[in-house]
């Protein structure tokens, strides 16, 4: 039987992705081709794999060795009066894509029925019979202003408020705005509107409206980019010529402008505006960035290495064959977890196997990840390195014992070694390794050329290694800071010949993020 196709219209927010609701975030997931605009948040498009989404609506996107699979992207973006797609054929697209048997997920910025045309689209499937479900989103109107510390009613100021397109139809032989109602009104907020301004403020002040009514521009709200001018009707004009604002903006009028001054909230926050690469793999940025994103920072995903299975599982299996022989179990990253497991469970077996084996995670991330699956880690070191592990195996009697540590194909020998020292018989297996992400270095000039990227963040030796292979051996701008999780990530960006501006005593996420924010509050970082 052919399968039924069916579009959803979803709003996307204004461009923060946390925005984004969780009913659409589960259309995205079942979607097999997302039509997409340019306001919609790049964060948005990179959930495009199935399994990410799904994780990230269940919390904890990118968890797990998981295969991608990848949904059909078409971009129908409208920019500065150019388009991509145009209207009908966008129309069109959506039609066709549907009657195919495809879940179509039509992602636009915002609300899709407040100034989105989603109305327009829905009446093209709704007389061509394809089934549709519309999913509200957060509007620009309502979450742009927030984002700048403007409440838009406010019980001292207004009761009244009024959303406004500033680029009407062009089609239109007059204009449909009423201006005189509006200048009685006590908030205005227009959206689109920053070409028309001129025509926009003359239009209030003809109406009525006093040329000292607070007034505020707002650029690329709700995101770490987001900027904020505010003036008068009577100066706001000059003030955006002179500043030079463009689009995307918004604009809204009122008296609730002046408590912005004491209302801002967002564009203080500590990282606020500032651009942090991540080097590590896309499917395991998502702490990081959540944590940069809460103190504002424009994250840059950026990865410079994939963990890939190792090329062979031969001795992997071999270990977990005689698994019953191991005393320990002793992993040293969350990616070793995650493909042990797999191969665990990839050869009919589980972790009633791992009864009696005590098991030791080289720090808290690591031992969360074995936590999530029921078990029990027995010793986490107080020192999150290879010879914290070996520090606090010193403590128990491992003479004799048999020890499976199941690694990264390129890692220090630390363990084995000292551990054999005490009388351990230690078994490194490969469970997986890194390669290179391929990415392309005129991409990463672009993005540093620009000033867009504050700090680059190392997590582990390999994303220096593929930061090198693809930035090569010219040095870094001065303002460019380097960040790096704990010291033998920091000896292999020193023998990179990199200067460490950010390394924390304590070796875990969140302490690498407070190192970063306590650096641009001026405090002293460790190292």
């Amino acid at each position: 039987m052919k399968k039924k196709g069916k579009v959803y219209i979803i709003g996307a927010g204004p461009g923060d992705p946390g925005l984004i609701t969780l009913k659409a975030l589960r259309a995205l997931q079942e979607a097999d081709v997302i039509v997409y605009d340019y306001l919609v948040s790049d964060e948005i498009i990179r959930l495009r794999d199935r399994k990410l989404l799904a994780a990230a609506a269940t919390e904890g996107a990118g968890e797990g060795p998981e295969e991608k699979n990848p949904v059909k992207l078409i971009y129908a973006g409208k920019q500065g009066g150019e388009h991509t797609l145009t209207q009908e054929e966008i129309n069109y697209r959506l039609v066709d894509e549907a009657a195919c048997g495809q879940v179509v997920a039509r992602l636009k910025g915002g609300d899709p029925f407040i100034f989105g045309r989603g109305g327009e689209e829905a009446e093209v499937l709704a007389r061509q019979g394809i089934p549709f479900e519309v999913i509200p989103g957060v509007t620009s109107a309502i979450a742009v202003p927030a984002y700048a510390g403007i409440p838009l009613t406010h019980r001292n100021f207004t009761s009244t408020l009024a959303f406004v397109t500033g680029h009407e139809d062009p089609a239109k032989a007059k204009s449909d705005i009423d201006w005189l109602a509006l200048a009685g009104i006590g908030t205005l907020v227009f959206l689109m509107g920053v070409k028309n301004l001129p025509n926009i403020v003359s239009s209030l002040l003809a109406a009525g409206k006093e040329d000292s009514t607070p007034a505020a521009l707002i650029r690329w709200g709700t995101s770490p980019r987001q900027e904020t001018l505010t003036g008068t009707l009577g100066d706001i004009v000059s003030r955006a010529e002179e500043r030079r604002f463009l689009p995307p903006a918004i604009l809204v009028v009122g008296q609730v402008v002046s408590l912005r001054e004491s209302l801002n909230w967002f564009e203080t926050k500590p990282l606020f505006g500032k651009g942090v690469m991540i080097t590590r793999p896309q499917a395991q940025a998502a702490e990081l960035a959540q944590l940069l994103q809460a103190e504002g920072a424009r994250v840059i995903h950026f990865p410079t290495i994939e963990i890939v299975p190792p090329a062979s599982f031969d001795a992997l299996d071999e270990a977990i064959a005689r698994l019953e022989s191991y005393q320990w179990i002793i992993f040293t990253s969350a990616n070793g977890v995650r493909f042990f497991f797999q191969r665990l469970k990839d050869s009919n077996r589980d972790i009633r196997d791992l009864k009696g084996i005590r098991i030791c995670t080289i720090g808290p991330a690591t031992a969360r990840t074995i936590n999530a699956l029921g078990i029990k880690v027995d010793l986490v070191p107080d020192s999150y390195i290879s010879e914290g592990v070996v520090a606090s195996l010193r403590q128990t009697d491992v003479k004799g014992m048999k020890i499976l540590l199941p690694r990264a194909e390129l890692a220090r020998d630390v363990i084995p070694e000292e551990l054999g020292k005490l009388g351990a018989i230690v078994e490194p297996v490969v469970v997986y390794r890194t390669i290179s992400a391929n990415r392309q270095r005129g991409e990463m000039a672009g993005l540093i050329s620009r000033g867009e990227v504050d700090v680059i963040t190392f997590t582990s030796p390999s994303t220096v290694t593929g930061f090198r292979e693809i930035w090569g051996t010219a040095p870094l701008p001065a303002k460019v800071r380097i960040a790096c999780l704990g010291p033998v990530t920091g000896a292999a960006a020193k023998k990179a010949a990199f200067n460490i501006d950010i390394m924390e005593d304590v070796f875990t996420i969140e302490a690498l993020v407070a190192g970063i924010r306590g650096y641009f509050a001026g405090q002293t970082a460790c190292g």
